[in-house]
């Protein structure tokens, strides 16, 4: 009896070849030689050597070290390099080209895939926006006057963000109680995470020019898990009245794998209905695609599910997220990043970030290995996520995790 394929999948596979995640990965025999690979099942696939194999005429494109050239391409690239990857790792006749070309998980080693060039972070969930204005204004409205009207968000630090299970040290800084006479520094005690969604841009755009909701497709290549870790107290002390700095630089981890918008299709669903008008340049009432996502994400903690944070009850979409930032005529990059803020939902187990879970420490998790108010060194962190696919299959997003260190000496 011959040896099964890799190609030859269980069912109901979520990495099968109706998804096709990037990722640029190396191998332990050639550890220097960084390639563009596609993930199918536990293997993934050389995607410049399979391109060379079957003389695409994207063979120089996929024969890289970084995803960046591919992003640079533009839309009918991706398109086009998209239905020859399905078609390679589908059609029998292609297997004895493709097969030898396909590595196990197991023993490559996965690097972020593609050349940050901006970061910018939202707020965009209002559950999770009302939680947090509930903790800190108890007294007042649970949301600032502007939320509702506009995509709220600050630049991040692009040199911070990590590929998935890259080491995260707890971060040192000021800090102040409000009780407290004067700041002290030292290492964060409240330090979070923040389960987000992250949006990899491909075609750059011209400074000066607005993208509008509809250039969305045109200018996202995909999406992807992403952790923005937060030291809370830190951020507590210095965000007035600028906004986030130190409280969450230090690091942002993303998955090694980006799943190329078109794999999630199926997937589109309508933002959560508003209860006011949106000027015009957010108003996508009558855009022809839903701006929504329905992206199941799953939090862990050393294992334990704490969290299940709903995408789809975001109520700014990436599309009006993008428009928002360029509607001064900020310009795109290759390689732009920007997150969707921390994703929570209405319930209790659907809160993103500790500092909901555990209302600013005044209700402990309770896990296996004790109570958790914030992380502890050693506490390893995973997102993972799932949307539905075409024809009732399901759409895996690639994991991001991260444990966190011990904070080093200043």
């Amino acid at each position: 009896m011959s040896e099964q394929s890799p190609l030859d999948l269980p069912e109901g596979d979520p990495f099968g070849p109706h998804n096709l995640p990037y990722g640029v990965f190396s191998t332990a025999a050639d550890p220097a030689h960084r390639r563009l690979g596609v993930r199918i099942g536990d293997h993934v696939l050389d995607a410049g050597a399979a391109a060379h194999a079957l003389g695409s005429p994207y063979a120089q494109l996929l024969a890289q070290p970084t995803l960046t050239p591919l992003l640079a391409a533009g839309r009918t690239a991706w398109r086009d390099v998209r239905r020859a990857l399905t078609a390679w790792v589908t059609v029998p006749s292609y297997r004895p080209d493709i097969e030898p070309l396909l590595h196990h998980l197991s023993t490559v080693t996965l690097h972020l895939p593609y050349e940050v060039a901006d970061y910018v972070d939202f707020y965009a969930s209002e559950h999770h926006a009302t939680n947090v204005g509930k903790i800190f204004r108890p007294d007042g409205d649970a949301l600032t006057p502007n939320w509702k009207h506009l995509p709220i968000g600050y630049h991040g630090r692009a040199g911070t963000i990590v590929v998935s299970g890259t080491d995260v040290v707890r971060p040192s800084g000021q800090r102040k109680a409000p009780a407290d006479a004067a700041p002290v520094f030292g290492p964060s005690v409240k330090l979070d995470i923040e389960a987000e969604v992250g949006f990899l841009v491909g075609t750059p755009s011209a400074l000066g020019t607005p993208v509008p909701l509809a250039g969305f497709d045109e200018h996202v290549f995909g999406v992807f898990l992403l952790n923005d870790w937060s030291a809370r107290d830190v951020q507590a002390w210095e965000y007035v009245p600028l906004g986030p700095f130190l409280g969450k630089s230090f690091a942002t981890s993303v998955s090694a794998w980006v799943t190329p918008v078109e794999a999630l299709d199926a997937a589109r669903v309508a933002p959560p209905a508003r209860d006011r008008e949106l000027l015009p340049y957010l108003d996508d009432a009558a855009e022809e695609l839903p701006g929504g996502f329905d992206l199941r994400i799953t939090v862990s903690i050393n294992g334990e599910v704490v969290s299940e944070p709903p995408f789809a009850s975001m109520y700014w979409t990436a599309a009006q997220q993008l428009a928002h930032m360029t509607v001064n005529g900020a310009s795109l990059r290759t390689g732009d990043v920007y997150g969707s803020g921390t994703v929570s939902g209405p319930e209790v187990h659907q809160r993103g970030s500790l500092l909901e879970l555990t209302w600013n420490g005044t209700e402990p998790l309770q896990l296996t290995n004790g109570k958790r108010t914030f992380l502890e060194d050693g506490d390893t962190v995973t997102l993972t996520a799932w949307a539905p696919g075409p024809d009732g299959t399901k759409v895996g997003l690639g994991e991001v995790t991260g444990t966190i260190l011990p904070a080093r000496g200043a």
